[in-house]
């Protein structure tokens, strides 16, 4: 069997040829590895690993980006599979942040993720998790736009342009720590299955013949999971979804198509109602939470702090290999970097902008792209648009529900990023098409072997583009002290270094912990380590205990430099407490 890519970019298999001796089961598998599907995954997982590198080189021990958000969201995880063998209706209510209830609200849930939280027990698992699920969260949004450019009408090497930028853009390697950011392929997935269900292409536009309502379904049910694994992104995915359905209404209305099927009809109704359901139940501890502190919907104020200035699209982050050196003057000059600096690579800004007069797309399905792409970038910028975002961002913020629970417009760039890719994607499949017009007019020149390389060349510069310097910090080792304490437990310092480090430590086990780290602070959390700053005092030891903590561990190797610097020296006879040392740790048992 042989697999190439053809002059004209197509996927060439050449027939399979079996002896008598064959049997069906080999033909079968060897037809289903010939497949472009198939090749597809498979090149998307490989790929993943390399671009990643050196994430499954150590698994176990280190963790992409630092020690902070990625050891909180390798406990999200690990909760979720704990929380759905325990009970799923306790889901919500974490051991973290005792004594707090819905805590898995504070942040986006990645429930999504929960079931792999179900294979694997304590720490250790944990990070390997994370670590699969992070090279995982890359192969799925290279495949997803992939499978959406093909679906559309973009050859393989158009498909393969978009996927690779869609999959590893720059501005990606900022959240090397954020796997709730990095999970986009639910979105180009579920794009290109609702797509193939509806029998919609860009080169034929739709096509009743080609309806097929069990793609449709898998389109809608890949939506919802998309929803599960947070708001942050699923918010405005769903509004896209919204827009979408919208104008096809409208367009079916106005005779535009020709009538809908009435079993793709009942398919749109019953996705769209589980779609709808899933929002509804992953939204009700998120209202909860709203109702209980008036204060946690973000405001303009926050969105100001967030917003990235329109130069911001043309900066790549430090993590970045080729532009992360040159680009550190200018970074200097966002106030929060790592939000701000939004490259979507210039490789890809270029063909996208190559795909205006070149493109295997129409003329006027390349103007919307242009609209809609102009569009996500001005709502990108918050108040950083025209009129401080009045008109744009801001102005959806005040009247669209739940994007008053998004401080980040920036993050918007998905959108403008897979837009461009699938503007390149039609300039590169432009290409392939006169390539194969070239080579069947002069097959055996070298003319037709310049053809073949320069289909490699636009594949080649967006890798190149795409390579990063993404740190691999160790996990920092659970303290023996940790193990089988009487819980509540508070772990001192209690702050955004040590927190996420504790909840990750708290995977063994899961006893109930006073210790928490997200996006959301509850009011309890601020007063308790103001109360635990004088620990071990009188004051302190009632506070607690009023509060149900158990046990006080106290990690000497963290303290210094924290207000709780002097807990491990000072004298605590006469207060009710025992006291002994585990380790490099102490623990008080109050």
């Amino acid at each position: 069997m042989t697999i190439r890519i053809g002059i004209g970019g197509a996927l060439e298999i050449e027939k399979l040829r079996f002896s008598p001796a064959d049997t069906k089961a080999p033909r079968r598998l060897q037809r289903a590895l010939a497949h472009e599907w198939c090749a597809a995954v498979v090149a998307s997982l490989l790929l993943a690993v390399a671009m990643t590198w050196p994430t499954a080189r150590d698994t176990a021990t280190t963790i992409p980006q630092d020690v902070y958000d990625p050891l909180l969201q390798a406990w999200q995880i690990a909760w979720g599979g704990h929380a759905l063998a325990a009970g799923p209706e306790g889901i919500w209510d974490t051991n973290a942040f005792f004594p707090e209830q819905k805590s898995l609200a504070y942040s986006d849930s990645l429930l999504g993720y929960a079931p792999l939280g179900l294979v694997g027990f304590g720490v250790s698992a944990a990070v390997v998790r994370y670590n699969l699920l992070y090279i995982l969260a890359h192969a799925l949004a290279f495949l997803g736009a992939y499978f959406l450019t093909r679906q559309l009408g973009a050859r393989i090497p158009g498909a393969m342009v978009a996927g690779l930028a869609f999959g590893y853009a720059p501005w990606r390697l900022a959240h090397g720590g954020h796997l709730n950011i990095l999970s986009t392929g639910g979105i180009a997935l579920a794009l290109a299955m609702l797509a193939r269900g509806h029998g919609f292409t860009f080169r034929d536009g739709y096509s009743a013949g080609r309806v097929r309502p069990g793609w449709i379904m898998a389109g809608w049910a890949v939506a919802a999971w998309q929803i599960t694994l947070g708001f942050g992104l699923g918010i405005p995915f769903g509004y896209v979804l919204l827009v979408i359905g919208l104008v096809a209404v409208i367009g079916a209305l106005g005779g535009r198509r020709p009538s809908m099927p009435r079993r793709m009809l009942i398919s749109d109704l019953a996705g769209a109602t589980v779609f709808a359901g899933t929002i509804a139940a992953m939204a009700q501890p998120y209202l909860q939470l709203a109702k209980k502190y008036p204060t946690a919907p973000r405001t303009v104020a926050d969105l100001g702090i967030f917003s990235p200035p329109l130069r911001g699209m043309l900066i790549a982050p430090s993590e970045s290999w080729l532009w992360g050196h040159y680009h550190r003057e200018a970074r200097a000059t966002l106030a929060f970097p790592p939000e701000m600096a939004l490259l979507p690579g210039f490789v890809l800004i270029g063909l996208a902008l190559a795909g205006l007069g070149l493109s295997t797309w129409r003329p006027s399905t390349r103007l919307w792209l242009v609209g809609t792409t102009a569009l996500a970038g001005y709502l990108a910028l918050g108040t950083q648009a025209w009129a401080k975002g009045e008109y744009g961002y801001v102005f959806l913020f005040w009247h669209l529900p739940g994007l008053n629970a998004i401080r980040t417009p920036g993050r918007l760039v998905v959108w403008v990023t897979l837009l461009l890719a699938i503007l390149a994607a039609g300039a590169v499949s432009a290409l392939c098409d006169r390539a194969c017009a070239i080579a069947e007019r002069h097959p055996l020149s070298r003319r037709g072997a310049f053809v073949h390389l320069a289909m490699i060349v636009p594949l080649l510069l967006i890798t190149f583009e795409s390579l990063n310097v993404t740190p691999h910090p160790h996990v920092p080792a659970t303290p023996a002290a940790l193990r089988a304490m009487p819980a509540p437990v508070l772990v001192l310092p209690s702050d955004g270094t040590t927190d996420p480090a504790v909840m990750l430590w708290s995977t063994d086990g899961f006893p109930r912990i006073v210790n928490g780290s997200s996006g959301f602070s509850p009011a309890s959390q601020p007063e308790i380590r103001a109360a635990s700053a004088s620990f071990p005092s009188t004051e302190s030891i009632a506070y607690l205990r009023a509060r149900g903590v158990r046990t006080v561990i106290v990690l000497r190797d963290r303290i210094p430099g924290t207000p709780w610097r002097s807990a491990s020296s000072k004298p605590s006879a006469g207060l009710g407490v025992s006291r002994r040392d585990v380790g490099s740790a102490v623990v008080f048992t109050l």
